[in-house]
């Protein structure tokens, strides 16, 4: 067969990417390097308190990856990249440890690996108020706890660990949720008789097990991993769970995808200790308590109306300090330390029993 001679020659392409590796490979330890005399000046301008892990800094790093990407690699693929790079990077410096509520092969967890990169040291724990409870007594220097699903709304868990914690929130993340029904080996798939996973995952997929397993037993689990672990040497069950738990627990997919809302996703918080500097375009959270009267409502939002600042959320709580009175969570765009910030924030603490800003941090870039 003779080549095309339109074609390039297999032989020097490949000779070209060998090239250009070695390129990279030099490019990459250079910005590791840097990255060492970073933490260099970090320690000896503030000792012990040295803070290597900057939000903000990460955030501009990547938006600028993508605003410069010409492709053919996607905005998103070569930010992942980067994400990587970065993370080995900062490892050189202090490998940050995070806890996210667990266990190993939850969709929290592969949150934490999205935010965090694979360099990270990630720890799971059982509960959302045990990731809180680390964070705090500096075990662990951040936190990743889901906060809201698209079709499922609020983790109500979550809100309610604000009220009595002290951190910040230092980021966001949100992962496309993708759910699997997943058999072990013992279990043939005409003989599936239980399907477990977590509360949310159920109901996320209430149509497709209607359709298609409409009299098979459904049970919750504490999480989509533990419903994988359990489902491995289980017969006759199956599990509802994501491509970490089917990877983990070695399980074969028997269907891929059953969620019924095909943009179904779910958006975690980091939670860290210390506040993050505006980094260009970011969201704040506050928590609101209000007096009990006629208006509180309209009178947190009035504000954001006057002063033209975008809010994206409102939820309420039952307020732990009597019958009948809420606290509003409430994220919007901007940065606290906006002017054009300043007066919202001003008005609604005039106005309200207590307001608490839980941060203010960068919007999502991956």
């Amino acid at each position: 067969m003779t080549q095309d001679k339109s074609l390039p020659d297999l032989a020097e392409v490949r000779k070209e990417i060998d090239a250009i590796d070695q390129q990279l490979h030099q490019l990459i330890n250079q910005r590791a390097k840097c990255a060492q005399q970073v933490a260099q000046v970090k320690v000896a301008e503030d000792g012990k308190d040295a803070v290597f892990y900057r939000p903000e800094r990460e955030a501009q790093v990547l938006r600028a990856v993508m605003e410069r990407n010409q492709g053919p690699l996607s905005n998103e693929e070569i930010a992942r990249l980067f994400r990587e790079i970065m993370s080995a990077c900062l490892a050189l410096e202090r490998p940050l440890k995070v806890a996210y509520l667990g266990p190993e092969g939850t969709f929290t967890q592969q949150a934490t690996i999205k935010h965090f990169g694979h360099s990270a040291i990630c720890v799971p724990f059982a509960a959302i108020d045990e990731v809180f409870r680390e964070v705090e007594a500096g075990a662990v220097d951040y936190g990743v706890v889901p906060i809201e699903n698209s079709t499922e709304g609020v983790i109500s868990h979550t809100l309610d660990s604000f009220m009595d914690s002290g951190l910040q929130i230092s980021g966001e993340v949100v992962l496309r949720i993708h759910q699997h029904l997943l058999l072990g080996e013992n279990t043939r798939p005409d003989k599936i008789s239980t399907i477990y996973s977590h509360t949310s995952s159920l109901a996320q997929c209430r149509k497709w097990l209607d359709a298609h397993y409409p009299g098979i037993e459904r049970v919750a689990m504490p999480s989509n991993a533990e419903a994988a672990r359990k489902v491995k040497s289980e017969w006759h069950s199956a599990a509802i769970a994501g491509d970490m738990a089917a990877e983990l627990y070695g399980l074969k997919r028997l269907a891929e995808n059953i969620e019924d809302t095909p943009d179904n996703s779910t958006r975690f918080l980091i939670i860290g200790r210390e506040k993050v500097p505006a980094s260009g375009d970011d969201k704040t959270s506050l928590m609101v308590s209000m007096r009990n009267q006629p208006g509180a409502l309209h009178q947190i939002l009035e504000p954001f109306n006057t002063y033209n600042i975008d809010m994206t959320r409102v939820e309420s709580r039952p307020s732990r300090s009597g019958a009948w009175n809420y606290v509003f969570f409430i994220d919007f765009d901007g940065h606290i330390d906006e002017p054009r910030v300043q007066p919202v924030l001003k008005e609604i603490a005039e106005g309200a029993a207590d307001m608490k800003v839980l941060g203010s941090y960068p919007k999502g870039v991956l």
